[in-house]
């Protein structure tokens, strides 16, 4: 993976952090991720979504169900100190100051 691939690839990580962040029960499906992630220019396919999903579950900073054919992502509380700048996860970028 180039660099850049890399750069964005985590900068999605975040953003996907970020929208379950802002949910009030913390949770999304694939489906609305990816009009989340359309927002942000990060114009990728279901799969790809799917696989960034697991990466952040790998981490601990998601947890993953699946419906039927639908897979919906929870935070966890990990994931929320990321977004918060109390952690770090590796492959994901770190939130600006104040954003």
């Amino acid at each position: 993976m180039t660099d850049f691939n890399e750069f964005l690839t985590q900068d999605a990580r975040l953003v996907i952090l970020r929208a379950l962040t802002e949910q009030p029960d913390g949770r999304l499906n694939e489906s609305l991720l990816s009009q989340v992630l359309d927002v942000y220019a990060h114009h990728r396919s279901r799969e790809w979504i799917r696989q960034q999903l697991r990466y952040l579950a790998d981490l601990g900073s998601v947890k993953i169900t699946e419906v039927g054919p639908i897979m919906i992502a929870a935070i966890t509380r990990l994931g929320v100190d990321h977004v918060e700048r109390r952690t770090e996860l590796e492959g994901v970028k770190r939130p600006s100051i104040g954003a």
